[in-house]
């Protein structure tokens, strides 16, 4: 079982949200002993973001377990379409790509997508998988 994580979960653990940095971390346990994590390139970077040295946030993902996945021309192309559709119905300029590309890289290269966004990827991604640790 393969399961991608979102940004916010990450962000969750690394920052120790009170609110939802230990359900994230209890499901981000229970998903390892399930099968592996991985992250797209676009949560890679999102995250790091939370590390002031490379070297900090390369040793926090490899303590958590979270293996790089680059994301394929399929996912990525899945992207530009749930994007495309979003904006067509209307869908709020307050979705950016990354959004698209997380759920899509999910959806083609993984079993499921341990998120807290849940109400956007059931919307753009129908037949995704998603575990919310905030549920």
């Amino acid at each position: 079982m393969i399961t991608a994580v979102d940004t916010s979960v990450l962000v969750d653990i690394f920052g120790a949200d009170p609110k939802f940095g230990e359900r994230s971390a209890e499901t981000i346990r229970r998903c390892l002993s399930e099968g592996s994590l991985v992250a797209c390139e676009t949560v890679w970077a999102e995250t790091a973001t939370v590390f002031r040295q490379e070297s900090a946030f390369l040793e926090a993902m490899r303590i958590l377990e979270v293996d790089f996945s680059p994301m394929s021309r399929d996912a990525a192309l899945r992207a530009a379409a749930a994007w495309r559709r979003f904006r067509e119905q209307g869908g709020k300029r307050d979705r950016i790509a990354s959004d698209f590309l997380i759920g899509a890289h999910a959806l083609v290269q993984c079993d499921r997508l341990l998120t807290r966004d849940r109400g956007f990827y059931r919307g753009c991604f129908q037949r995704l998988k998603i575990i919310d640790p905030a549920a």
